[in-house]
């Protein structure tokens, strides 16, 4: 077995038996552990109780953090014409039709975000092997299939972060930085799982919020009470 090295076991025994805590408590925690030479991010998983493999429990959705990710997102837009520079007046990173798609299928991905306008679909739609899998296909019900393309690149540059469900019915997310304040970071904590609660799928049976944990890139999880993490 590899030997832990002395941050990795003083991180451990600080969080040895430390379970069911608020979330004012995991903060305090990961931000007091989160000693790596770069700022970690905090990291929240949420286990629900749906089956996403069945449509009418699949869970996605989309969330503006209060005091945003701190993370610099980088985005690409599908657009051409007036739309096209609309996008790249907003910020947008990368901006294209044919090229970007070509570009994308041989391999380079330099964006976290992906936003097209409704014409570009039959070109985004020969990505979705590509982009499916790395949660970046553009979709209307998260906004990234819009006219809108100014709203949508200001929105991704401005801390909104999306979600979905995984096969074993996980939802992660990085929702800031150890750096941040602990209430700015307890807030977007809460508003991440209100827009989760919020998304509850009609076929959800039983408990839908099973479990909540957090941790910090670097560091390891701790769990935290659902009541606490829904305000309840």
């Amino acid at each position: 077995m590899a030997k832990l090295g002395k941050r990795t076991r003083a991180a451990r025994e600080a969080f040895a038996g430390k379970e069911n805590v608020t979330v004012e408590e995991a903060v305090e925690l990961i931000k007091a552990n989160a000693t790596a030479k770069f700022d970690e991010t905090v990291e929240i998983a949420l286990n629900l109780g749906v089956d996403p493999r069945h449509a009418d429990q699949m869970v996605r959705g989309v969330v503006s953090l209060p005091n945003g990710t701190g993370k610099t997102v980088r985005v690409a837009v599908f657009a051409r014409g007036p739309k096209a520079d609309e996008a790249t007046a907003a910020g947008a990173d990368i901006v294209g039709a044919e090229d970007l798609m070509e570009t994308i299928q041989g391999g380079t991905i330099e964006f976290d975000r992906c936003i097209a306008t409704p014409d570009m679909m039959p070109i985004v739609g020969r990505l979705g092997k590509i982009l499916g899998p790395r949660n970046l296909m553009p979709n209307p019900k998260v906004g990234t299939v819009t006219m809108d393309v100014k709203a949508a690149v200001e929105a991704a540059k401005g801390g909104e972060v999306q979600f979905k469900a995984e096969k074993a019915g996980v939802v992660h997310c990085g929702v800031g930085k150890a750096s941040f304040d602990a209430a700015k970071l307890s807030e977007n904590i809460r508003a991440f799982v209100d827009a989760v609660q919020k998304a509850k799928p009609t076929g959800a049976k039983g408990t839908y919020m099973k479990k909540v944990s957090l941790s910090s890139t670097m560091g390891p999880g701790v769990s935290v009470s659902v009541d606490s993490a829904t305000g309840n």
